[in-house]
């Protein structure tokens, strides 16, 4: 399990705002963009790609109810991996059909697709817990934040649902099985759908059975044939189109209850 250290280390005190106000999505995603360059991960350059990775892409990167995770590709912009935290004053709208109005936006900046593996899943486990989540949206300076950021994070408790193996019925083939998450560039959001559908396995003890990986769009299209399924938010399903295997829309990256309910449609369980 990552430690929650690594994810307080990527995002110091410094690179948390609070009750910021912005005009529109594009001003909250510059907003998040300044406390990267000001604290020297990256340049303005990644600024303007995390904005037309969103005018490019559409709203994909708001990956929960009020929650936007801005992004770009891996590129000479980053100048070290870090991340900031934008917690608005009013919330605003991206454009997404169930999970505006945006209230916070994570930016991260990564110099590749695997330093940041731990502290995605990290930050998946921290929001998907309601009260964790809620202390976040409650606290009231940026040390707040941090401090709840570098705290252990206790599992939800739950019973394994499922017992089985899959192959038993549906789409899918016995033997390993493998599921994509996927997101547009391959190093954010498709992480945190990956961290939820691992944690779901575990409860599943399906671990043993299906191994998921994390890409991007133009990745998953070759991987396909490899997969059982893929599971994306709708804008990226969109792009993929017809890839011969069963694709998923999740709208909540962080929701297990949602993953959970596509996994039982997949397996017919």
């Amino acid at each position: 399990m990552a430690r929650m250290s690594e994810l307080s280390d990527l995002i110091p005190v410094e690179a948390i705002r609070l009750d910021v106000a912005a005009p529109d999505w594009q001003g909250a995603v510059r907003a998040a963009g300044d406390l990267l360059v000001a604290g020297g991960v990256s340049t303005d350059a990644y600024t303007q790609e995390m904005t037309r990775n969103v005018e490019e892409n559409g709203p994909y990167i708001v990956i929960a109810p009020g929650f936007a995770f801005a992004h770009a590709r891996p590129s000479p912009a980053v100048q070290r991996t870090g991340m900031s935290w934008v917690r608005l004053a009013t919330p605003v709208n991206f454009g997404h059909e169930t999970n505006d109005p945006v209230h916070l936006v994570v930016a991260l900046a990564a110099t590749d697709s695997g330093a940041h593996t731990q502290a995605m899943g990290a930050l998946a486990r921290l929001l998907a817990d309601g009260d964790t989540s809620a202390a976040l949206d409650r606290a009231p300076t940026p040390q707040a934040v941090h401090r709840i950021l570098a705290g252990d994070t206790a599992e939800q408790a739950a019973a394994p649902r499922s017992e089985g193996s899959p192959g038993g019925g549906g789409s899918a083939k016995h033997g390993m099985h493998k599921i994509l998450t996927v997101c547009g560039n391959g190093v954010g959001t498709s992480l945190f759908l990956k961290s939820t559908l691992d944690k779901v396995l575990d409860r599943w003890k399906w671990g043993r059975f299906i191994t998921t990986e994390a890409t991007d769009t133009i990745s998953a299209k070759g991987k396909a044939s490899e997969a059982v399924a893929i599971m994306t938010s709708r804008e990226i399903a969109r792009t993929l189109g017809d890839v011969g295997i069963p694709v998923r829309v999740i709208e909540d990256f962080t929701s297990t209850k949602e993953v959970d309910s596509a996994l039982r449609d997949l397996y017919d369980v």
